[in-house]
């Protein structure tokens, strides 16, 4: 029998919430992500088909397209496909995106680009990360200036999760370098039929195989005054900062529900697989590695579900929410590590779930900010 670790924020209508989602990840999703994985990008038909069924931008207001519930429908989105080892949608950037707009947009953007958002019509990506700069953010060369009513802004981003597929990209720049943070700004970047942009290679990365990160170049585009994030220039550092406990949140809310789904898919392994005349599982390094996973992953939950409710009630800090998140990444690279172990040979091949896992988790303790950031963020509320 699976185990199952209740969430302490679940009730009925979340249930049958979650039902829906797992029946489309297992009808839709699952069976062509062999397929996005060799392609490295699940296709535009996939999120078109999750709007269509109401899982996009679930935590959006109805009177912008989205669903009307609040952070708890995206954590479970999230997780199914985490503990089935789905990683091609990145919908957790999708819905950081429609949070920007939706917290920092003016009202003539929230209109045109939330609903959208929510029909799957445009994918979202956020450019951050440039081949010079990462975790600082100060650093960033891509500069936009205002020309003629426009912005013209040239600079390339690298790393960028939903680059290929991506129908808007929220671009952090430089709109007056010599302000340092104060002069960084967001600029709406609509892809289709845009002169000066293009994307470069799907990114060949060691995990995340059907998830398309792309290189994206800016040459000179043009790109309406009407455009910039929140319309008012040298705002782009705070709006990044006031979001960080959502999207550092997601990621340790899919850290969470992947240990758990390894955790089943291991243990069932254990009972089947039979070494030495009898099950893997009646070994006592067996049973005594599975008894320490579970009580971490038991503990995580609490963790990951207190964190869940602060978020909901607005309480969520940016120190709690990057514990969770160095918490819950470095946790389930080591959990994935151990849980690997008792695969043996078949742990290391790419088909098997274990596999594939293993190589996605590495990069929680990376995007987001690293583990090192995170550790550096909560020393200063001490």
């Amino acid at each position: 029998m699976p185990i199952h670790f209740e969430r302490s924020w679940e009730d009925a209508d979340l249930r049958a919430y979650r039902a829906s989602v797992a029946r489309f990840i297992e009808q839709e999703m699952a069976p062509k992500d062999e397929e996005a994985r060799h392609r490295g990008h699940v296709g535009h038909g996939l999120w078109r088909r999750a709007g269509e069924l109401g899982f996009l931008c679930a935590d959006i207001p109805q009177d912008f397209g989205g669903g009307g519930g609040d952070f708890r429908h995206e954590a479970v989105f999230d997780e199914e496909m985490a503990r089935r080892g789905l990683s091609g949608m990145g919908t957790s950037v999708h819905s950081i995106v429609a949070h920007y707009f939706l917290n920092h947009g003016t009202q003539a953007q929230k209109q045109r680009y939330l609903p959208r958002l929510a029909s799957g019509e445009l994918v979202g990506a956020i450019a951050m990360t440039e081949p010079g700069a990462g975790s600082d953010l100060q650093g960033v060369r891509t500069r936009a200036e205002r020309q003629d009513g426009h912005y013209v802004l040239s600079g390339s981003k690298t790393f960028i999760t939903n680059g290929f597929l991506a129908g808007v990209v929220l671009v952090v720049c430089k709109t007056d370098p010599a302000q340092g943070a104060k002069g960084t700004s967001i600029l709406v970047v609509e892809t289709a039929d845009c002169p000066g942009y293009a994307v470069g290679r799907v990114l060949d990365k060691i995990g995340m195989k059907a998830q398309d990160t792309s290189e994206l170049f800016f040459d000179g585009v043009k790109v309406p005054q009407e455009n910039l994030l929140g319309g008012q220039e040298g705002q782009g550092f705070y709006q990044l900062m006031s979001d960080l406990p959502y999207e550092r949140l997601i990621i340790g809310v899919v850290a969470q529900a992947c240990m758990e789904g390894a955790y089943e898919a291991t243990l069932g392994y254990v009972r089947e697989r039979q070494a030495f005349g009898q099950p893997v599982a009646s070994f006592q390094n067996t049973r005594f590695k599975l008894a320490e996973v579970a009580t971490q992953i038991a503990a995580g939950r609490a963790f990951m579900d207190r964190c869940v409710e602060q978020l909901v009630a607005g309480r969520l800090d940016t120190a709690t929410a990057s514990m969770a998140k160095l918490w819950g990444s470095e946790t389930q690279c080591r959990v994935l590590d151990e849980l690997l172990q008792l695969w043996g040979g078949y742990g290391y091949m790419s088909e098997t779930l274990i596999a594939r896992m293993y190589a996605d988790a590495r990069v929680q303790r990376i995007y987001g900010g690293t583990s090192e950031i995170m550790k550096e963020v909560i020393s200063r509320a001490m």
